[in-house]
């Protein structure tokens, strides 16, 4: 289940990114540590009269499973998926069905001012995709993305794919609270 994040789960995710958290509203998934693994986020983000319409609404933010992927993606998995996809039809109909549970959910986080805002400024068809930013279900893109929504909802055959090609779902060896305590000078969670 969803739980909003804390200041600290910002911290550690910024320190997973390498960049600060933004548009974070939730916590899909911890690690058996504690630690984010994937995050909700908010699909607008405005200053003003400027905005960013934010690409995908959940985020894979662990590290480990950030490479892990990354070596499927340079191995040539996303062209692999996009193939079986194309050749099984059921396989496309239960991913056709992610992607718009995707879309549902991602339009739901946002307010009738939010939405009234995206249609003023013609944004409106940027917001109303599925995984990954996709507007075509036959496709497959961002692997990260894909696994992102399966582990946070369990109902995207892509993203299940992906998981079962991968060792494990969670680092072995705490690498969050490792390499945190290293750089900061104390880990911020306890063991």
């Amino acid at each position: 289940m969803d739980r909003r994040p804390t200041p600290e789960d910002l911290e550690i995710i910024s320190w997973q990114l390498g960049r600060p958290a933004r548009g974070v509203v939730a916590i899909a998934r911890t690690c058996p540590y504690g630690y984010p693994q994937v995050t909700v986020n908010h699909p607008l983000r405005r200053e003003g009269d400027s905005f960013e319409v934010f690409p995908t609404l959940f985020w894979l933010t662990c590290p480990y499973l950030v490479e892990e992927v990354a070596h499927l993606e340079s191995a040539g998995w996303v062209k692999r998926l996009e193939a079986r996809l194309n050749s099984d039809p059921e396989l496309a109909r239960q991913y056709a069905l992610a992607h718009e549970a995707y879309r549902k959910e991602r339009l739901a986080l946002l307010t009738p001012n939010e939405r009234g805002f995206l249609c003023e400024r013609g944004a409106w068809a940027a917001v109303g995709t599925g995984v990954a930013g996709l507007r075509n279900p036959r496709r497959v893109k961002c692997l990260h993305a894909q696994l992102a929504h399966f582990l946070a909802r369990g109902e995207n055959p892509i993203g299940q794919d992906v998981a079962t090609l991968l060792p494990r779902l969670f680092c072995q060896d705490r690498r969050c609270k490792k390499e945190r305590g290293t750089a900061s000078g104390q880990p911020l969670l306890p063991s």
